[in-house]
């Protein structure tokens, strides 16, 4: 593809953003690098639309990494809610007691994102990633998002359409090769400003309209320009695994965190094992299962006949 194809297919996708765009505020320009790291966290297997609500809440309680750092670990189990994976939040308190150590961390992730891309230094990125649970996509969305950096978060949604529309193939499974790096590289503007608001507008796109088993094609922007559909839109090969909850140690997981989340005080062992057995369940082995997976992760504390959330 030239370069003047790439510079169409960025001026059509940046019109389209700007009329279509969902209106999150950790996308609004007072977002601060501490809110999204939260709204990355957050969005983490689970749709967009339920994280905002989660996200204002948590915000409203818990503005700066050293107020989340400051809560007790059922405190922030309690007020994840039903987002679902909580051991997230827990990942969440750990990061915010490192940042809260680190000064000079704390401080950049609590200024809005134009005053924070200017003040934090050039390996922010890595700093990012030193942090408990932040992998390579999350610190590099929090760089580009939070910090108006250049950075490449390769998501789902990014992948599917960067391997759509200049590769010609339909989402890619599996980690990121170096093939898919190579070509997100070689299309992303080189100016941080630039290349922030072309991650958003992608990431976008493949949410709302490049999707990976309902793609809209007929309401995409810059089909004109896509390889996939010059291809004939071909499937992949494998098809896409769909994630089953009912009946599984998820869903028992869940209704066990359910009660606990509702009491304040410890409940007895055979209430919990209770919540946590299926309707499905022919025994208790499941639910137990359930909960002393929950241990393991310390998203509960067993004491004897009591069980409650970590403490």
């Amino acid at each position: 593809m030239s370069e003047a194809d790439t510079a169409e297919i960025r001026q059509a996708l940046a019109a389209w953003f700007a009329s279509a765009g969902r209106d999150f505020p950790f996308r609004r320009p007072e977002r601060t690098p501490w809110g999204v790291l939260v709204s990355e966290v957050m969005a983490q297997q689970t749709p967009m639309t339920r994280v905002e609500p989660a996200w204002n809440a948590w915000m409203r309680r818990w503005p700066r990494p050293t107020d989340v750092a400051a809560a007790s670990p059922a405190d922030v189990v309690r007020q994840w809610g039903k987002l679902g994976y909580p051991r997230r939040a827990l990942y969440l308190r750990t990061a915010a007691a490192t940042m809260s150590e680190d000064r000079e961390l704390a401080h950049l992730m609590t200024l809005p994102a134009a005053d924070a891309g200017a003040a934090a230094p050039p390996d922010i990125e890595d700093r990012l990633r030193r942090l408990s649970g932040v992998g390579p996509y999350t610190a590099a969305a929090v760089s580009t998002f939070g910090f108006g950096r250049r950075a490449i978060p390769l998501d789902t949604n990014i992948r599917r359409v960067i391997a759509r529309l200049f590769g010609g193939s339909d989402q890619p499974a599996g980690a990121a090769t170096r093939e898919e790096r190579a070509r997100a590289e070689a299309v992303w503007p080189s100016e941080d400003a630039a290349a922030s608001a072309w991650t958003a507008q992608v990431m976008e796109l493949g949410a709302l309209v490049c999707r990976a088993r309902t793609p809209e094609c007929s309401r995409c922007p810059v089909e004109a320009w896509c390889a996939w559909r010059d291809a004939g839109s071909p499937v992949r090969e494998q098809p896409l695994a769909r994630q089953r909850y009912v009946g599984t140690d998820r869903q028992a997981r869940g209704r066990i965190l359910d009660l606990l989340r509702e009491t304040s005080s410890p409940q007895p062992l055979e209430r919990v094992i209770a919540a946590g057995r299926l309707p499905q369940a022919a025994d208790d082995s499941q639910a137990r299962r359930a909960l002393l997976a929950l241990e393991r992760d310390h998203l509960v504390t067993i004491e004897g006949e009591r069980v409650s959330l970590p403490r």
